[in-house]
């Protein structure tokens, strides 16, 4: 069946079987996972989810795509197609509750769709994403890098990291013009970045800033209260957010209120 992928929806069909076992081989499957999938495409990671574990929820905006989906999963039983945009499905709702997201993750979602399920869906253990080299790159990027920002620091706050594999763009359809990547990670026990995230995302609003400012530009407190905490935590008052490390934005957000 001949299915066209939309740009608009940053679609690039995974259709290269041999990285499968790789994606199997990060993901930890077991035969009790249920799994939340997001983009599948035409089904060629459903299908092969689906025969290794308990259930797949798999998550789709293309309707569209039902015909080909319907005719690649065949008489699996085990795979529920959920229509509707990812960002806005309640991914801790679904039942049975999914304790891992295994994705080739839509390029214009994957951001903030892993910082959203890391926050909100709770039942969530274990995360193995294909998405773009570059962005892969800054979930564990360290501090002082130009890739080190706001998702680096609410992910590493959130996840710990437990398997990396580039991909190269001949396993999808159309073919990328950037390189890709799986990455791999685990839920760490820590507090909820609920708690930190406006604070982060406010510190790095404006790069070129320092800290201070950027944060005082969002209205989450006044310059001198932010430079007042930055001495707090044993920072210059002129610090930049790419400076800190990930904890020591728990501590300031903590001092903020």
């Amino acid at each position: 069946m001949s299915v066209t992928p939309k740009k608009s929806l940053g679609q690039h069909f995974l259709v290269d079987e041999n990285i499968l076992g790789v994606i199997g081989r990060l993901s930890d499957l077991r035969p009790t996972d249920v799994v939340v999938e997001v983009g599948p495409g035409l089904g060629v990671l459903t299908r092969y989810l689906a025969d290794r574990v308990r259930a797949v929820h798999s998550i789709e905006v293309d309707r569209s795509l039902e015909p080909a989906l319907t005719d690649a999963l065949g008489e699996r039983t085990n795979v529920a197609l959920v229509w509707g945009d990812a960002l806005q499905v309640d991914v801790d709702g679904l039942q049975p509750r999914p304790t891992k997201l295994v994705a080739n993750l839509p390029y214009n979602i994957a951001t903030p769709l892993v910082v959203e399920t890391l926050e909100r869906a709770t039942s969530l253990e274990r995360w193995c994403v294909m998405v773009q080299r570059e962005v892969a790159d800054r979930f564990f990027a360290s501090p002082r890098t130009k890739a080190y920002g706001a998702v680096s620091v609410l992910v590493q706050l959130s996840a710990r990291k437990v398997g990396f594999h580039r991909v190269p763009p001949t396993v999808f359809r159309p073919r990328p013009r950037v390189d890709s990547a799986l990455v791999a990670f685990e839920r760490a026990p820590t507090a909820s970045i609920a708690d930190v995230r406006a604070v982060v995302e406010a510190a790095f609003a404006h790069r070129r800033k320092t800290l201070a400012n950027s944060v005082a530009m969002s209205g989450l407190g006044t310059r001198p209260r932010v430079e007042e905490a930055l001495t707090a935590i044993g920072r210059p008052t002129n610090a930049r957010a790419e400076e800190l490390e990930p904890p020591e934005f728990v501590r300031l957000a903590e001092l903020l209120g």
